[in-house]
């Protein structure tokens, strides 16, 4: 298969991969995840260049995912829709103080996390002084504290 459609194939798959399987920040990987992150590069390694391990085939490897990337992000610039299907929209985790269990299991998020957070950015230590908890595109959850009145 050519070196370029293999790129785009390549590409393509670990979008779906990466998308489906959550949201996490780099900072939040377990010591697991980050070695089945180099197991994957490996395999996608072998799956890009196969028997052709030249210098040209490498370049137009990394030409292909990095005008993929590109070409995907005017995509995203231009169709919020698009932007919303690859890259998630944010999540309310939290309302009122009340846990939302149904969206908090969706995105594996427990309430120790948003506890968590909720201490590590404003000192707070339980879930009735939080109004709201959102779980970010970028997998950081963010907190808006009740105003004490």
């Amino acid at each position: 298969m050519n070196p370029v459609i293999r790129g785009i194939v390549i590409y393509l798959f670990l979008m779906l991969i990466f998308r489906l399987s959550g949201k996490r920040t780099l900072a939040s990987t377990t010591p697991f995840e980050f070695v089945l992150l180099l197991i994957i590069s490996e395999v996608t390694q072998q799956a890009l260049v196969g028997e052709d391990y030249s210098i040209t085939a490498s370049l137009v490897l990394i030409l292909t995912l990095v005008g993929t990337d590109l070409f995907f992000s005017v995509i995203k610039s231009r169709f919020r829709m698009f932007e919303k299907v690859t890259e998630g929209t944010p999540v309310i985790l939290v309302a009122n103080g009340k846990p939302l269990k149904e969206r908090m299991a969706k995105t594996r998020v427990s309430e120790e996390d948003v506890l968590e957070a909720a201490r590590n950015l404003h000192g707070l230590g339980r879930m009735d002084q939080v109004k709201y908890a959102v779980l970010e595109i970028d997998g950081s959850i963010s907190i808006i504290p009740e105003e004490n009145d």
